[in-house]
């Protein structure tokens, strides 16, 4: 589990895919600290296993899912990443709840400034939107952020100046592809109101007939 309180940022080594699935090694200090083979670290907001330590940085697996989710498969060496420990029990929860699980990728259509902050709109998939409201939370490359607006297939965030200069957000750029994991709660109370509607089933859903039938 993760906060969305980037670390550090650290940048691509090496990555070796052989179809859709291999290994990245990343370059990293701050979140070699405490860790051991095993240990999950938050790369752009994907978990990832470090599964070798190296001298400046660790190894990671990557599988076919992952890859497909995410931006992974347009990462190069040099590419610069944010990074986050997973949180310990003792620490400060001041981002929101991130899985570390990709719900899939965004686009920036623009960036620009207004007074000391930075506005950046992405354009997501229905899929994506669904999930996203106004003032609600949002992981963006793994970075916590609020949800400043939503449109009909783009959403808004505004970004303070630490933020920017603290993550890989000041790498981006118009056209870029980012990593976007929705607040889980919205997932959990779809599934469990029946909300998707099954194949064959144009009764699911929430009704006043379903809320009329609870014991209060």
């Amino acid at each position: 589990m993760f906060t969305g309180i980037v670390e550090e940022t650290g940048f691509v080594k090496a990555i070796y895919l052989q179809g859709e699935s291999g290994t990245i090694q990343i370059a990293a200090s701050k979140v070699l600290q405490g860790t051991k083979l095993g240990d999950s670290i938050a790369v752009n907001g994907i978990c990832l296993t470090m599964t070798k330590i190296l001298a400046d940085g660790f190894e990671a697996d990557v599988m076919a899912e992952t890859v497909r989710r995410s931006s992974l498969k347009a990462m190069r060496e040099g590419s610069v990443v944010n990074l986050e420990r997973a949180m310990a029990c003792d620490g400060r929860f001041g981002g929101h709840i991130v899985s570390g699980h990709i719900d899939g990728v965004g686009e920036i259509v623009s960036i620009r400034p207004e007074g000391n902050a930075i506005w950046y709109q992405i354009r997501a998939k229905e899929e994506i939107l669904r999930y996203i409201v106004s003032k609600g939370s949002i992981a963006i490359d793994g970075i916590s952020l609020t949800v400043a607006a939503v449109e009909e297939d783009t959403f808004l965030v505004s970004v303070i100046p630490h933020t920017r200069s603290q993550t890989a957000l000041k790498e981006r750029s118009v056209g870029d592809v980012v990593n976007l994991e929705n607040d889980v709660i919205g997932k959990y109370v779809e599934r469990l109101l029946g909300l998707k509607k099954s194949e064959g089933n144009e009764n699911a859903g929430l009704t006043y007939e379903m809320l009329e039938a609870l014991e209060w």
